[in-house]
Order: C-alpha cells, then structure tokens, then sequence
C-alpha cells in the first residue's frame, strides 16, 4: 500500500512546486517527488523525482533530534534555567514522539528531566506569588491603596506566567503522554502530575475558576491513587509522592485538615510495615517522603489539636511540604 501527502506553500503567489510525497512501507523508504511549475490540479504523467530517503533514515535523525532535545534540557538544568529545560522537554513531546507507535514514550530519565523542569518553571513563580500576594494585603491593612494597585499588577502578571506553564505542561499531558502510557509506574506519574498542576492553578484562581481547577485535580489524584494502590508497592516513591501531595491538596485547596491526616498517615503507615521489601534503589527517595509525609503529620496534627483547644482556626502555614 502506498500512502501519499501532498505539500502546498501557504503563500498566496508562491512558485514553489507541489511536493509529492510516497511511502513504500514494503520497501522501507519515503520517495520525494516534485511536479513541474504548470502543473494546475492534475498530475502530470512525469513528475521529477528528488530523492528517496530510507524510513531507517529518518528513525536515525528523530533520534537524534531527541538526543539533542534531551542534552539540551540538562544543559539548561545545570544552568538553573528551567523556562528553557521546560522548552526544551516540550519540543521533544511535540516533535520526536512517534504517533503512530504505540509504545513510543518517554524513557524515565525524559519523563523526570519534564517533570523537574516545569516543577522548577512553576515553583519559583509560585513563591513570587505568595510573596507578592502578602505584600498586597500588608498594603491594604494600612490603606495604601496606590501601593495596592500596584502589587495587585504585578500579581496579575504572575498570574498569566503560571496559567501559561500550567496549562502548557496539562495539554502535553493530556493530548500526548497519558494516552501513549502502557506501564503502570507512567500512568501514576502522569496524573499525580496533572493533579499537581490543576492544584496549582486553583492556588491563584477566582473562587469559579478554583472549583474548576480542584475538581480536576481531585480526579486526577484520584485516578492515580486508584493505579498506585492497585499495581505499586506502598514504599514506592511515586505512590508515596502522590499520597503526599493529594494529602496537600486535601489540606490546603479543600481545607479538610483531618482527611489529609488520615491519608497522609495511612500512607505512612503501610510503607512502614513494608519497609523491609524496600527495593535498594528507591530506598534514598522513599525515606526522604516518608519524612516529608510525616513533617505534615506532626505540623497538621499540632493545628488540630490547637483548633480543638480554642474551638477557633488558627492561622495555617503558608505553605505545605508537597513534592
């Protein structure tokens, strides 16, 4: 079977000839053709034939170009420059993702190169937001209202970055990584993700925009507690990560301390009892989320306790421990 795709210049008086192009999967190559200047809508019986590229060819120059995409990306890591990481892993997502392989997703060094670069982008945007969110309320306490409107600015141009990044890294994982994931450790990583990242626009967004950004954050969570607990062990990382951060979630978007403790706590505790079976390689990353797990614990309990004692809210930390 032939299969062909026919390539026109989008400009309106163009010379440029129409490209033919035919793909011999029987064969293995790709064979570029080019029509000559007065062809008007009917193929002519002698196009001129330019090239034919082995498909082996061209696997060779996608990988490539991934490998390059991927240098790129820890370069800019080493670099603390997380906009062009973020660029860079996108791009690979974009362009050297085959659609028509199944199978063909990212390895897990580009699945966590992704996932620290557009952390990173957020996380620094984030901080500035809170910043700026603290100084706008400290100016409005002492009715400097020029003040105010002026924090309230550039708030709003934090705003539109960590909307652009969000909703940047969500279309990747909806459009292209959670459809193409065949293994379950993937699937978990993918929507505890996609849960993060909808936390964190509810984190800045109006109280309708909130709503909306939280309920697709609660079923993602949720779709990926469903995999972790049926397919990880309990002392994986991912699944503690991802019980780490839907406790945050429970704690600070849905303001219900005591169902973030029980979850958190419960997650402690059966990695704990499996502790034992703890694989050597995850052991370092393991540890280090059951003591983050346990940090909120000891800080939620503590603000429990206070709440019950005074029968009045507290005020809470600005910011959770989360991964």
């Amino acid at each position: 079977m032939v299969s062909t795709d026919i390539a026109f210049s989008s400009a309106k008086k163009s010379t440029r000839r129409p490209l033919l192009v035919f793909h011999r999967p029987a064969r293995d190559f790709f064979v570029f053709l080019r029509f000559p200047s007065f062809f008007s809508g009917h193929f002519p019986s002698f196009p001129l034939l330019l090239s034919c590229v082995p498909v082996s060819t061209m696997a060779e120059e996608i990988k490539n170009l991934r490998d390059e995409y991927v240098y790129k990306a820890k370069l800019a890591e080493q670099a603390e420059r997380y906009d062009e990481m973020a660029e860079a892993m996108k791009n690979l997502v974009e362009n050297c993702l085959d659609e028509q392989q199944p199978k063909d997703e990212l390895s897990v060094e580009e699945r966590n190169l992704l996932s620290v670069a557009y952390k990173n982008a957020v996380g620094a945007r984030r901080a500035s937001w809170r910043i700026i969110s603290s100084v706008e309320q400290k100016e409005l306490s002492k009715q400097h209202m020029q003040n105010k409107a002026l924090a309230a600015e550039y708030r709003q141009k934090v705003e539109e970055e960590l909307n652009k990044i969000c909703h940047d890294i969500l279309q990747l994982l909806t459009d292209k990584l959670i459809p193409k994931t065949s293994d379950s450790e993937s699937k978990v990583f993918y929507y505890k993700m996609k849960g993060d990242y909808y936390r964190y626009i509810s984190e800045f967004s109006g109280e309708e925009g909130k709503k909306q950004a939280a309920d697709q954050a609660q079923e993602s969570y949720q779709k990926a507690t469903e995999t972790a607990e049926a397919e990880l062990p309990s002392t994986h990382p991912i699944r503690l990560g991802l019980a780490l951060n839907y406790s945050v979630f429970f704690y600070e978007i849905l303001n219900l301390p005591q169902q973030a403790c029980e979850m958190a706590k419960r997650a402690f505790d059966d990695a704990i009892t499996e502790f034992d079976n703890v694989s050597e390689d995850s052991y370092k990353d393991s540890t280090l989320i059951m003591q983050l797990l346990r940090d909120n614990l000891t800080l939620w309990t503590s603000d429990l306790q206070a709440d019950q004692q005074q029968q009045e809210g507290g005020e809470k930390p600005a910011e959770q421990a989360d991964q």
